[in-house]
């Protein structure tokens, strides 16, 4: 027989409140709320959806932002809450010379530039985006130069600014769940999530050349958010009933555009100086679930 142990007493220490949370939890907490402090950054596809969102988050962390997007009625009328607080400039993403104006505008205005968040892009359906064999000629062309063109025109000007300035600086570029993980029965698109595949390996591809010069790519990844791309989704009860299984977070919803604006706030602070070449998923759970399809009749 295994002989018996006496229990084991530890000795009550008593907790003094003042030191709760731990010194560091509380620097940490005080260094995030003001993470961007100081920060110069364009946001390219800044006047809408993820992009307005991050905008707004930017400067409530203390940023300047130059926020760029196609000018609208819905787009204007969207950005009256950061006027006085944020820049914009009214142009297309998709034309070479729009990136460049953007940062010698974010110079002017701000005497510097420190970060790039590129969020611009959208699907191609409504050119011909869809599965391989239906894809026609304009859906390919027009949906690469949404999703990928623009994002390579605003990536370049960033680093030749960098490159120039001879300082560190930060690129984000937002990709998809769908580079990976795709989802066929609902969520079609392959000139998309070609596009959004070539983002990620853009990115880690620059990372790894402009590490030694402290330029750091990162990449977020979203699932399923509610913006205006998702308005086919959100109107078809079918989808939203996958997506309750397929995003199963938060009791099981489409995604928020502030869910990444914390994520965004930490790839353009100093907080993830560390960080290159990563791609983090916001998705919800997508890309680690399988969801159930709703039952055929």
């Amino acid at each position: 027989m295994t002989p018996s142990l006496p229990p084991l007493v530890l000795p009550l220490i008593p907790i003094d409140d003042s030191l709760w949370p731990p010194n560091d939890f509380r620097m940490a907490a005080t260094r995030n709320s003001a993470a961007l402090e100081g920060k110069r950054l364009v946001v390219i596809g800044g006047t809408a959806g993820l992009g307005l969102s991050a905008a707004s988050a930017f400067i409530t962390a203390g940023a300047h932002v130059l926020a760029v997007g196609l000018k609208s009625e819905e787009n204007v009328s969207a950005v009256n809450e950061l006027e006085g607080s944020a820049r914009f400039l009214w142009s297309d993403a998709t034309l070479p010379d729009t990136a460049p104006a953007a940062i010698s505008e974010c110079l002017a205005a701000f005497d510097g530039f420190d970060g790039l968040y590129h969020v611009a892009g959208g699907s191609g359906r409504r050119w011909g985006d869809g599965p391989l064999h239906e894809i026609t000629d304009e859906g390919w062309r027009k949906t690469l130069e949404l999703n990928l063109n623009s994002l390579f025109y605003s990536n370049r000007a960033a680093v030749r600014q960098f490159l120039s300035q001879k300082t560190a600086g930060s690129i984000l570029n937002l990709a998809s769940v769908l580079a990976w993980s795709p989802s066929p029965t609902f969520f079609t698109t392959h000139t998309y999530a070609a596009a959004k595949s070539a983002i990620i390996g853009l990115t880690k591809s620059c990372a790894a050349f402009y590490a030694p010069q402290g330029i750091r790519f990162n990449a977020l990844a979203p699932g399923l958010v509610d913006t205006r791309m998702a308005e086919r989704a959100v109107g078809n009860p079918e989808i939203m009933a996958f997506i309750k299984t397929k995003q199963p977070l938060d009791g099981g919803r489409i995604g928020r555009p502030s869910d990444l604006d914390s994520a965004a706030i930490y790839f353009l602070s100093d907080d993830s100086q560390f960080a290159t070449g990563q791609v983090l998923a916001v998705d919800g759970g997508w890309s680690v679930t399988e969801g159930q399809l709703p039952a055929q009749p």
